[in-house]
């Protein structure tokens, strides 16, 4: 392992919650809601999507790595000709098949983590995965396995920071634990240099979200529901979420 690789996985494991907080909380807080993974009529014009397509040309398949809703691959309806997901939660997976039906586009799904189930998804001409890479300790592996699934190339958007990051002054301020730095887009890079790839990086300001509720907040914090009106006091005295994120492209 690289020093890179390594600083990543270093960083990644110190983002994990302590066993005696976790083993306290009423309900899991790992996990998403497809709820909050519906994708949009109209994509949003971003870079991510631009590279997407420039890589589809007039056609092309599309494999999206952590796939939740689909937002990555149907921004890249009409040259897009065949999709397939890969996500650990199989209700992702049947949002994703809906998102499909919808938009009248042939797909698959691979259920199970990346990239433990890259050789069932198989390859596409255009690998992409949204907001997934800080969601893996080990980066190495997961990264060679996005490249090694590309004919044409591979678009991976991810914020600047840990998604999680802004929440640190709450495991402090409920937890009293003090977390350490979080892995940056930089740091990403840097594991790809040391891969042999080069990306291009495109750092861009995302379209503002809705702040997150308290109670999908304290849940994250392994706090009981009703903890919520402190969590909600709390949220106020901090900053929203961070905007920035970057696109990172690369070719086979």
């Amino acid at each position: 392992m690289g020093s890179a690789a390594a600083r990543w996985s270093e960083l990644q494991s110190g983002r994990g919650i302590p066993a005696e907080i976790l083993a306290q909380a009423p309900v899991s807080p790992w996990g998403h809601n497809p709820a909050d993974f519906t994708v949009p009529d109209v994509p949003e014009d971003t870079p991510s999507r631009a590279a997407g397509l420039a890589l589809l040309g007039a056609s092309g398949t599309v494999s999206d790595i952590g796939c939740g809703g689909g937002d990555a691959a149907f921004a890249l309806v009409g040259p897009l000709t065949h999709a397939t997901g890969v996500d650990s939660q199989q209700d992702m997976l049947e949002l994703f098949e809906e998102g499909a039906d919808l938009r009248g586009v042939p797909v698959r799904t691979v259920l199970g983590p990346w990239p433990d189930v890259a050789g069932e998804a198989g390859t596409a001409d255009v690998v992409v995965s949204h907001h997934v890479l800080h969601n893996v300790v080990d980066l190495p592996p997961f990264l060679d396995a996005l490249t090694a699934a590309a004919g044409r190339g591979v678009v991976v958007e991810m914020l600047s920071e840990h998604p999680m990051a802004w929440l640190d002054p709450l495991w402090v301020r409920f937890h009293d634990l003090q977390r350490p730095e979080p892995a940056t887009v930089d740091d990403a890079v840097a594991v790809l240099r040391e891969l042999g790839v080069e990306p291009e990086v495109t750092r861009w300001e995302r379209a503002r979200r809705a702040p997150s509720s308290p109670e999908w907040v304290t849940r994250r914090l392994c706090l009981p529901p009703d903890r919520e009106p402190e969590v909600a006091a709390a949220l106020g005295t901090i900053p929203p979420r961070p905007r920035t994120a970057a696109t990172l492209v690369w070719r086979p």
